[in-house]
Formats: structure tokens, C-alpha cells, sequence
């Protein structure tokens, strides 16, 4: 929001102003109408017919006024101030609104030049929605202007603050439901206004939409007093506006047009003297942000009674105000009544355009809230400037010669991504982004927070580059809007408390499947998990802290989306994260531990397995030039050690026996290639995992999953995976191992299982790793730490 643009204070709408805002408001009114009810006959200019009806009546209509309302009186400010701004639609199907609103700025037929602004493409406006073949029934990736996916209720207000910050000429408005105000994700998300610098940062102003009614019940925060809903939001530390249109007479429109206008006026008049006075560098405390409470309505200016019964005003209108309308010759005579009401003829002309005095109306093209670039953030997105890998890679001499913590090694690369791009990228956690060993970030950013600070805060300003608060919802929210205005990011998390996020997850992956289809949407940076902390390594925590789970959510989304990666050590994260901060309309989820553990590849070779993805680790393997009796693989850090050190005993005990180790970083490599781009071709993959040799598998997650990548592969019988089985507690890593059967007695023990002819020969040697599993358990138990002999063990070269 430019700080220098004119202030209403100097010019208050005058009624023909009014007027142009009400007529606009009428035409996206009946064109959102006419999306939920017509196929045919877009302009009335014959009666109303049952064939003109769609045959599966699909569409809400009771926030869809509210929402034409606000996007018409938001207009009138951006004009007059010449503001760039965002629209984000909260409320769960607002589709008709803000396709219309769209189609009317001219917008929807730039990037969909077949839906026309005229008769002809009305028409297809019309047909189109919720229409197979065509759109949903909520804002979407096929909206212009939308960052938003309109089912995702409560994450509007998070979208909202990670569009904001960073753009600190961005006004977004965000509107909130009133049934999107009951989730807990949007009770988190009010705290937004505390991360935000008005200097730096761009404004949110959050719109709550207090229509009254769910599908079939009031909504909590317009049946509370309104000393109650201004203590909660003054609480949450804005300064509510109030405007209440519930009680206008229906024939008085422009009485709620003046209210509304004169809101809008104070509230834009509020934003530019907190922005001034940051600007002219004033010091200040925290402002208070203003949020504006709409009543209105549902479903205002529908039908205010059918069948008898109340319908505007109640929970009736929330879907269908008109629900059989082909059938019922009442009901299609109260549809055409209905739309006859918004007097088209006189908003659009004999060919169907909107006449000149709509267009009269709006921002100039380059500010229309459907054109915005920062609703299509591949447009405004600069690649990241990322460090040299070889300024951070590790010397390793030899294989397990050094031992350090991976996401140590990876908090110096992301301190000097931070340096390089102060203004395009950001690190997002819950309160954990030193837990993980990433602190070296520290020496060159700090915390966000412009709540108060205290002498002895670490870390902590007004301005900085993590992003921390005990919400994940509020990490991947902040994240994800940052992500579609055009930047990019990481979200670092515990691996047990992502699921937390699952279904935020699921909306976005939707969303980047869709847009990859839509020509004009352009590509965005990758969403990035660093999952840290994980199942294997719980110190001072338990069974609550144990979960993979992730990685099997993740893997069940389009495969042209989702990647895994589970790099053994420092090298192969650093060359990992490397490529995921390069990617591209993806979600990558990567793996790692931070405790202190073995290093194996030299930089070189951690370069080419990462790229690779899989591969035989010819320095741990002993089949040289012949068939391998058994294939022992690992995916996963922990995993790799106990695969490994399962090698050691069985070189030991069986030097005989021909062994192959595998590593998997990329656990899409496992998956057929008809499934997965990523996925190995059956011939590189039965070189490496020969049919009918035993496979043992240690793998990081739950075993099934294994299975569901690699049910199509030949002799899939043969592959034996062992990993998670939700055994848990708190207690010592290699016993967390034990309680899973991950440990390394029990996979050399199950080489013997498998092997043809090893059972029998060497029945006391299985007796004796089963026994070692003993000694180890009961070592911990007596002792309270892991024996020194597990502790302490090294790779042997």
C-alpha cells in the first residue's frame, strides 16, 4: 500500500459514486445466479424454461452476496487510492462471487479467451460451473485473482499474512466466514498481526462475514454480543470497525452502500497513518490493525420466502434458495423473478457486455484484484541465489570415519541461502528451528516478532527471516502464501507433529495439480519439509513423539507432485536440499536426523548417489563380479547404520556369503515408472535387487509402504522390509530399534531366514544374535544408556 496515495478523509463518496458501486454490485450478483441455475438464456430474453435449467443444481449462494459486496466497495478504494491489493475468499464456496467479479473486470476472458464478455461467453460462463467438464463450485486455480483453495476452511487468514509478508506494497483482504471462525486453525491465525512489520511487510486486513448460519446452524460469533466479539478481536490486538447492513429496508440499497463506503473510508484512512508513520521510520509500538465485522444477510437479495418458509436471512439460503426448479413451475417462476430483480438489461447491452459505466467503476487494469500478478506467484518468482555445496560438504576420509549431526551441517547452507536472499526467502518452524540444530541461522537473522520483547529474548526482532510459533497450521499456512505470491521457503518440523498439517497438505497438492494443467498459471517454488527429531532418535520423549506416517500421506497424492528423500548423511541432505530449493511446483518431503551420527559418502560421491537416487554402495558390498546371495537396502539414516552394522556381523560370522548393500535417498525410485516419473525401469531395477535373490529391507517408515511402491516389480516375494510397527516409548535409540526389529541382530538374522540353505547350517548363529538382543535390552534396563559396544560403533572399513 503506497503510503503517498490520497486519503478518503479528503473526499467522501458522493451518491453517484454509490450508485456505480451498487450497479456493479447487481450485475456480479445476477452472474453469480446465473452460474448456479442456468445453462441457456443468459440474458432472459425469452421466459424461463425448464430446459434452461441445469439438470444437477450444484452452487451456495448464501455467502455470495457478502462477498460481491465487499469485492465492489473494495474496488471503489483501490481506485480512488490506486492500491495494490489481494482478495482471499474464506469462506468455503464463494465460487460464483469471485468468478463473476472475474468475468465482469474483464479478466476471466484474458485467460479464458472461449468465455467471452459477451452473450455468447456468459452463456459458457453459466454452463460451466459445477458442470462436468467444467468448474468447481469454490474459488479455485482455474479463479483468477485466487490464492485460495475455497474449500480449505480456517486457513484464509494464515494464506492472508505469508501473502503479505515481504510485499510491503500488498494490501490483502481477507475475508473470514463466519463458520470458518469456528475452526481452530483460523483462532490460531488472528495472532498473524504480531509478525508482521509495517515497514517491511505488506497489510492484512481481515474482513469476518457475520452472515448468521452454517448449512443448518448459527455460527458462534454473530449470536455473541457485539462487546464480546470487540473485546475478543481487540484482544487478539485489532481495532474493530463495525458495519451492520441486516436491518436495511430491501428497497434502500444504497443505504448499505453508504455504510459499507464510509467503514472503508476510516479503516483505509487507520492503515495509511500506521504506514506513514513506519515509513517515515516513527517509533511506535506494535500497531493495532484495523478488522472490519460485516452483518449482513445470508443470502441477501435472494428469495426472501419459498414454500412458505423464510429463506433470506436464514440457514436456508446457505446452499439452494431454489431447489426444485425444473420440476416446480413455483419455484422456476421465483427463479425468474429472482433474476429479473438485478434488472440485467440495464447493466449489460443487446450483445450481453457490461455497459461502459461498470467498466467506469473499476481500478485501471493493471490494479483489478482478479489480475493481480501476486495471485499467480510464478509470475513475480526470482530463483533463489543458492551457496556453493562445496563451501559446506563434508571431508569424509573414509566411510564412517566422521561422525557429525546432518541438520548441524545443513543450518550453515540455510544461513547463507538467508544471506543471499533477504528478501525472497524465509524459514518456518513451531518453536523448534534450534531443536533441529539449524541455529546457525542465528548468525545472520533472527525470530520475527513484533509482540513485546524483554531483555533476555534470544534471538527475537521485529525483523527476521525465521518465522516461529507454536502452530503448525500457522507455519504452513504463513509458508504456503508466501509460496503462491512468489517466493520461497522451508517448513522444519518435528516428524511426529507434521500429520498436524495433512489436510492442509492435501488442499495444496490439489492445488498444484490443478494449476500445472492451467496454461497461464505459472510454476511457483516447491513446498519443503525438512522433517527432523524423527521416530528413531526420541531421547526425552516418547510414543506420542514417534510417527513416519507423513511419508505414506504424502506418497498418496499425484505422483507428478510428491517427492521423498531420505539421505543417509550431511552430504547427501546438503545435496538433497540443494535440488528441492531449485524445484518447482512440487512437494518435497526430506527426512533427517540431527543427532550426531556416522558420515559415509565423500562429496563427490554423496553428489552422484543424491542424483542417482539409489545405488549399490560397492565399499560396504563384497559381490564384486558375481550374483549376490542377498541384498541388504536402507532408507534412511538410522536404517543405513543398522543395515551396515548388520554387514559387520555377518562379514564376521559368514564371510562367505555375497552381499549387496543398496541406499535409497529417493524413495520414489523404488516405485515403476508407470506410477512415478521418478520410478527405476524394471531392468535397472532387477540389476539391482536380482529376481529371486533375497532382499532385506531396513527401511525409516511403516514396512507396507515399501510394498505398495514395489508390488509390481518381479519376484516382489523376495523383498522382506522391516521398519516402524508402532512399537514405542521412551527410551534408549537401539532399544527403539529392538522394539521394531530394526536393530541389526535381527536383519542379519533374518539374512539367515532367507538365504536358501542358511537356516539349518547356522541355526546357532541365529540363536546367538537373538541372544545378543537380550544382552542389549537388558543393558538398558539395568543402566539406563545403550551398551558401549552399539553406542560406540564404528564402520570397520
Amino acid at each position: 500500500m503506497t503510503s503517498g496515495a490520497p486519503t478518503a478523509a479528503a473526499s467522501r463518496p458522493a451518491e453517484p459514486e454509490l450508485a456505480a458501486v451498487h450497479d456493479w454490485w447487481r450485475a456480479a450478483n445476477y452472474l453469480a445466479v446465473g452460474q448456479i441455475y442456468l445453462q441457456d438464456n443468459p440474458l432472459l430474453t425469452e421466459p424461463l424454461v425448464p430446459a434452461h435449467i441445469k439438470p444437477r443444481l450444484l452452487g451456495h449462494w448464501g455467502t455470495t452476496p457478502g462477498l460481491t459486496f465487499l469485492w465492489a466497495h473494495l474496488n471503489r478504494v483501490i481506485a480512488r487510492r490506486d492500491l495494490e491489493a489481494l482478495f482471499v475468499t474464506g469462506p468455503g464456496h464463494g465460487g460464483p462471487a469471485v468468478v463473476a467479479t472475474a468475468w465482469l473486470e474483464g479478466t476471466y476472458s484474458d485467460r479464458f479467451p472461449a468465455v467471452s464478455r459477451d452473450a455468447a461467453g456468459m452463456r459458457r460462463l453459466f454452463r460451466q460451473f459445477s458442470f462436468p467438464g467444467g468448474i468447481p463450485s469454490h474459488a479455485a486455480p482455474e479463479t483468477p485473482g485466487s490464492i485460495h483453495e475455497g474449500g480449505e476452511l480456517g486457513y484464509s487468514l494464515a494464506h492472508a499474512y505469508g501473502a503479505a509478508m515481504d510485499n510491503p506494497d500488498l494490501l490483502v483482504a481477507c475475508v473470514i466466514g463466519d463458520g470458518e471462525a469456528e475452526t481452530g486453525a483460523l483462532a490460531t491465525s488472528w495472532h498473524g498481526n504480531k509478525f508482521l512489520d509495517p515497514a517491511t511487510d505488506g497489510t492484512v486486513l481481515p474482513i469476518l462475514h457475520l452472515n448468521g448460519w452454517k448449512i443448518a446452524n448459527p455460527t458462534v460469533l454473530a449470536r455473541i454480543p457485539e462487546r464480546e466479539l470487540r473485546a475478543l478481536l481487540e484482544g487478539y490486538g485489532h481495532e474493530p470497525y463495525f458495519c451492520d447492513v441486516t436491518d436495511v429496508e430491501a428497497g434502500d440499497p444504497m443505504a448499505a452502500h453508504a455504510r459499507m463506503a464510509a467503514v472503508f473510508d476510516r479503516v483505509f484512512d487507520a492503515i495509511e497513518r500506521i504506514r506513514s508513520r513506519a515509513a517515515r521510520g516513527e517509533p511506535t509500538e506494535r500497531p493495532r490493525w484495523p478488522v472490519i465485522v460485516l452483518r449482513s444477510p445470508k443470502g441477501w437479495t435472494g428469495p426472501a420466502r419459498v414454500d412458505g418458509v423464510p429463506v433470506e436471512g436464514t440457514w436456508r439460503s446457505h446452499q439452494l434458495p431454489l431447489t426444485r426448479v425444473r420440476e416446480d413451475s413455483e419455484h422456476l417462476a421465483l427463479l425468474e423473478r429472482w433474476l429479473r430483480s438485478y434488472r440485467a438489461d440495464e447493466l449489460f447491452d443487446a450483445a450481453g457486455c457490461p455497459r461502459p459505466e461498470l467498466d467506469a467503476t473499476l481500478p485501471r487494469p493493471a490494479r483489478r484484484m482478479s489480475a493481480t500478478p501476486y495471485a499467480n506467484g510464478g509470475e513475480l518468482l526470482r530463483p533463489l541465489r543458492l551457496p556453493e555445496l562445496g563451501e559446506h560438504l563434508l571431508d569424509v576420509p573414509a566411510p564412517g570415519s566422521v561422525r557429525v549431526g546432518a541438520t548441524g551441517v545443513l543450518g550453515g547452507w540455510i544461513r547463507d541461502v538467508i544471506t543471499a536472499n533477504p528478501e525472497t526467502f524465509r524459514l518456518f518452524g513451531p518453536d523448534e528451528v534450534a531443536s533441529n540444530r539449524l541455529q546457525a541461522v542465528f548468525e545472520v537473522t533472527d525470530r520475527v516478532f513484533d509482540g513485546e520483547r524483554r531483555q533476555g529474548d534470544d534471538h527475537l526482532a521485529a525483523r527476521g527471516r525465521v518465522l516461529e510459533v507454536l502452530s503448525e497450521h500457522l507455519c504452513e499456512g504463513w509458508l504456503e502464501g508466501y509460496l503462491l505470491t512468489g517466493r520461497h521457503g522451508i517448513f522444519t518440523c518435528y516428524e511426529a507433529f507434521i500429520h498436524i498439517v495433512d489436510s492442509m497438505l492435501n488442499q495444496h497438492a490439489k492445488w498444484l495439480k490443478v494449476s500445472r494443467e492451467i496454461p497461464w498459471r505459472r510454476p511457483i517454488a516447491s513446498l519443503n519439509y525438512l522433517l527432523t527429531s524423527h521416530v528413531w532418535q526420541q531421547d526425552h520423549n516418547g510414543f506420542s513423539h514417534q510417527d513416519p506416517g507423513f511419508i505414506d500421506h504424502v506418497v498418496n497424492k499425484k505422483s507428478e507432485i510428491v517427492r521423498v528423500y531420505l539421505p543417509p548423511d550431511a552430504n547427501t541432505l546438503l545435496a538433497t536440499m540443494d535440488h528441492c530449493m531449485g524445484s518447482r511446483d512440487r512437494i518435497n518431503v526430506v527426512v533427517a536426523g540431527k543427532q550426531p551420527a556416522p558420515q559415509w559418502l565423500d562429496p563427490d560421491a554423496a553428489v552422484a548417489h543424491t542424483l542417482r537416487g539409489i545405488g549399490i554402495w560397492d565399499w560396504a558390498s563384497n559381490d564384486a563380479g558375481t550374483d549376490p546371495d542377498v541384498v541388504l537396502a536402507c532408507c534412511g539414516d538410522v536404517p543405513t547404520v543398522e543395515t551396515l552394522a548388520a554387514v559387520t556381523l555377518l562379514r564376521h560370522h559368514l564371510p562367505q556369503l555375497r552381499v549387496r548393500v543398496v541406499n535409497v535417498v529417493d524413495l520414489m525410485r523404488l516405485q515403476d515408472p508407470r506410477e512415478h516419473p521418478h520410478g527405476l525401469p524394471d531392468r535397472e531395477y532387477d540389476a539391482l535387487f536380482p529376481p529371486g535373490t533375497p532382499t532385506i529391507m531396513a527401511f525409516h517408515g511403516y514396512p507396507w509402504l515399501i510394498h505398495r511402491l514395489t508390488y509390481r516389480r518381479a519376484d516382489h516375494d523376495d523383498l522382506h522390509v522391516r521398519g516402524y510397527i508402532e512399537n514405542g516409548t521412551t527410551t534408549t535409540p537401539f532399544d527403539m530399534l529392538m522394539l521394531n526389529d530394526l536393530d541389526r541382530f535381527h536383519l542379519a538374522a533374518d539374512v539367515i531366514d532367507r538365504v536358501p540353505g542358511l537356516g539349518v547350517r547356522h541355526a546357532a548363529l541365529r540363536q546367538h544374535l537373538l541372544d545378543e538382543r537380550l544382552r542389549c535390552r537388558a543393558h538398558t534396563r539395568r543402566t539406563g544408556e545403550d551398551a558401549p559396544d552399539i553406542a560406540n560403533w564404528v564402520w570397520p572399513g
